[in-house]
């Protein structure tokens, strides 16, 4: 197949910019995420699909806990992707001096974004190199009046240096992504508490 066939199609499936954050064993930690569905159609069940590489910190906190919480970006949180997605939680607290409060779920919630949802985990399904968390609502507000900000206006606002940063991270995931999407365990996903 030829990717460049379909990449236009691809680029459009990115979901608005979330922060994605997460807590156990004492542990927090957030991450960008851009691959993130609504995965019910029933209003008052309201579910989420949300895709974490195995790489990061982010997943072992979702995985064990069986909780996360999505915090939408602004235009004007920019400076939080090179923040929340350009470095590991593993290397420093990425939350520290971040105004964040706890919902249902004991998950980090941002004090200032476009929105949030907490949300419990009820089911994963291993793809290889991510984990795809099947995730109910909990609870959730919009709480500003500004728009989300999606990855594909993000790009083109960001500094060229995050970009070929962000290229650079890229690349790298791209190759233990391509062995790893082979290595699926379809064994039952349990969470630890």
């Amino acid at each position: 197949m030829e990717y460049a066939r379909i990449a236009p199609l691809m680029g459009r499936l990115w979901s608005p910019l979330a922060a994605v954050t997460s807590r156990w064993q004492g542990k927090a930690n957030v991450q960008i995420a851009v691959a993130i569905a609504a995965a019910s159609i029933v209003p008052d069940m309201p579910r989420v699909v949300v895709q974490i590489y195995k790489t990061n910190f982010s997943h072992h906190l979702i995985y064990s806990s069986g909780a996360l919480a999505l915090n939408f970006l602004r235009a004007d949180q920019l400076h939080l992707i090179k923040d929340f997605g350009m470095v590991s939680g593993r290397d420093r607290d990425k939350l520290e001096g971040v105004g964040v409060h706890a919902e249902a779920t004991g998950c980090p919630v941002l004090d200032d974004s476009w929105g949030y949802l907490d949300c419990q985990v009820v089911n994963a399904m291993d793809g290889g190199d991510m984990t795809c968390f099947l995730a109910d609502v909990v609870t959730g507000d919009v709480v500003s009046n500004d728009a989300p900000l999606w990855w594909r206006d993000a790009r083109r606002m960001i500094p060229d240096e995050w970009n070929r940063e962000w290229d650079r991270k890229i690349a790298r995931e791209i190759e233990v992504s391509r062995e790893r999407m082979k290595e699926i365990d379809p064994s039952p996903w349990k969470s630890a508490e």
